[in-house]
C-alpha cells in the first residue's frame, strides 16, 4: 500500500490553489504547508487527516506523471471533473465508463496546470 505520493510543480501557489479546489469534492484539503531551503511544500489530506499527496515547487515534472485518486461514487468523480475545469484543468477524459479496464470503472481525466494527468476514479456499480 502506497502511504504518500509527491509532485513538483513550477508554480506552487497555483497548484496550491488548484489541488484544493479540483479535489475538494474528494474530501480533500491542505493539512500541512511547509517552508523548506528549497521552497515551498504542501500536503493535501482527506478530513485533516495525515496528507498522502504532496506538491512541491521545483521544476515540474518531466515526463509528467499520473496520479489518480479513489473516489467514493460515480457523482463525486463528476463533481471532481467539474471542479477541475474551473479551477483551470484541461480535459482528458470525460467522466464515464471504462470497461476496457473492468465492467465498473468510473473515471475523469484532467491535465494539472503543469501538464499531469490527475484522474478521479471509483470503482463502485452504479
Amino acid at each position: 500500500m502506497i502511504d504518500h505520493i509527491g509532485v513538483c510543480v513550477s508554480d506552487y501557489q497555483r497548484s496550491k490553489t488548484f489541488f484544493r479546489e479540483a479535489l475538494a469534492p474528494l474530501g480533500y484539503g491542505l493539512v500541512m504547508e511547509l517552508d523548506l531551503p528549497e521552497g515551498k511544500v504542501g500536503g493535501l489530506g482527506v478530513g485533516g487527516a495525515m496528507p498522502d499527496f504532496w506538491i512541491t515547487q521545483g521544476a515540474a515534472q518531466r515526463p509528467p506523471v499520473h496520479v489518480a485518486f479513489n473516489a467514493e461514487n460515480r457523482p463525486t468523480v463528476d463533481a471532481f471533473y467539474q471542479a477541475a475545469i474551473a479551477a483551470g484543468g484541461k480535459d482528458n477524459g470525460k467522466p464515464g465508463l471504462r470497461p476496457h479496464y473492468h465492467r465498473d470503472y468510473y473515471g475523469a481525466f484532467i491535465i494539472d496546470p503543469d501538464g499531469n494527468n490527475i484522474e478521479a476514479v471509483s470503482h463502485q456499480p452504479q
